[in-house]
């Protein structure tokens, strides 16, 4: 008896719904908040209100529309679940895009000035030229800095996990493509610093 005679037919099958929400921001952000206050981080308490006030009316790309800060709260999530608890890597997962997404000068965000150089590294709107002209010199940046090459990857994996209700067949080819070129080669970076590693 072969064993595709117990396979179900594609009319047995369950259907699946997308879901673009996965997570609730609320709870997010006070586990987030909690988290930061029993580890004493003081950078993360100042980046959570000011990425939600700078991200407020922002929506990501979906089926339904969904907050953005879910985003960025999901990205501190993730490096909590992997034990990562520095203040610096906590902070810039929250603010990675509000320089680039919302036009706030670096000046203005509300952590030191290693935090902001991380975001600078990861904002493509720091550097001078049109995003797909300066990519090489984006990613050779990012290379040489352990911290931004974490950010930058934890930011993919999110992105690709809900690429599906948010790009057409094309656009996930493409993104998958640019993955293997441009975001694989940043974990070795990752892999060897000792405090990413496990992460990697």
């Amino acid at each position: 008896m072969s064993s595709d005679q117990n396979l179900p037919n594609a009319q047995e099958l369950p259907s699946w719904t997308l879901n673009s929400r996965l997570f609730d921001e609320e709870r997010m952000y006070a586990y987030v908040q909690s988290k930061a206050q029993s580890l004493g981080l003081p950078q993360t308490l100042a980046a959570l209100p000011f990425a939600c006030e700078k991200h407020r009316g922002q929506v990501r790309k979906a089926s339904e529309p969904i907050p953005y800060i879910i985003h960025p709260l999901t990205l501190a999530c993730h490096a909590l679940a992997m034990n990562l608890t520095d203040d610096d890597l906590l902070a810039a997962l929250l603010l990675h895009d509000v320089v680039e997404d919302t036009g706030t000068p670096l000046s203005e965000l509300p952590v030191g000035d290693r935090v902001r150089e991380i975001v600078a590294l990861v904002s493509y709107n720091t550097y001078p030229g049109e995003k797909e002209a300066i990519k090489a010199e984006y990613y050779a940046h990012i290379v040489g800095d352990a911290t931004a090459a974490l950010v930058k990857c934890i930011d993919r994996c999110n992105n690709l996990s809900g690429m599906a209700d948010g790009f057409d067949r094309g656009k996930m080819a493409s993104y998958i493509r640019q993955t293997e070129k441009d975001i694989l080669p940043l974990l070795s970076v990752v892999k060897a610093e000792p405090a990413y590693n496990s992460a990697a």
